[in-house]
């Protein structure tokens, strides 16, 4: 707990503005919209810096956490339960993927670790930005594969990343 507590009041503040400038926002947000014309999934990209000193002392863990951002943002609220959140947590590097029970029925969950644990080598081992986009790659390829588009694919979720 000591470390987790280290890390958040001192470790993530100051990497968000250097991790995901406006920039690399921008690059962030059309990966997403292009990769949504192949398929009908919408994804949502979602970096959080820290976790509230309460938060941390109350047991908030990552995947909890993307939960909550989960339900926050209204990734569930699609017509075909096609929502995925990609969420990163900047101050412990944690990654989480949750996926909506249209498309969770369709994917296996084994999938869905094999990116996320991928993406967390890749943040911890090299630039954010490039981790970012080869992960929205890797999603974008599993859900055309499992849930190609329609002719009428709606686009029902913004594709701008979310700073929590």
């Amino acid at each position: 707990m000591l470390q987790r507590l280290v890390l958040n009041l001192f470790g993530g503040w100051f990497r968000q503005p250097r991790w995901f400038p406006a920039a690399t926002m921008r690059r962030i947000r059309d990966a997403i919209a292009a990769g949504e014309l192949r398929h009908a999934g919408e994804l949502c990209f979602a970096v959080e810096s820290r976790y509230s000193f309460w938060s941390v002392l109350a047991g908030l863990q990552p995947r909890q956490r993307a939960q909550q951002v989960f339900s926050l943002l209204r990734v569930w609220d699609t017509q075909d339960n096609s929502g995925v959140l990609l969420y990163l947590q900047l101050a412990e590097r944690r990654v989480e993927l949750v996926a909506d029970r249209g498309i969770a029925a369709r994917v296996d969950a084994q999938a869905w670790q094999t990116i996320c644990a991928r993406f967390a080598d890749d943040v911890r081992d090299g630039e954010a930005e490039t981790a970012v986009l080869a992960c929205l790659d890797r999603i974008n390829a599993l859900l055309t594969e499992h849930f190609p588009a329609a002719a009428d694919n709606p686009r029902e979720l913004p594709d701008e990343p979310v700073i929590l």
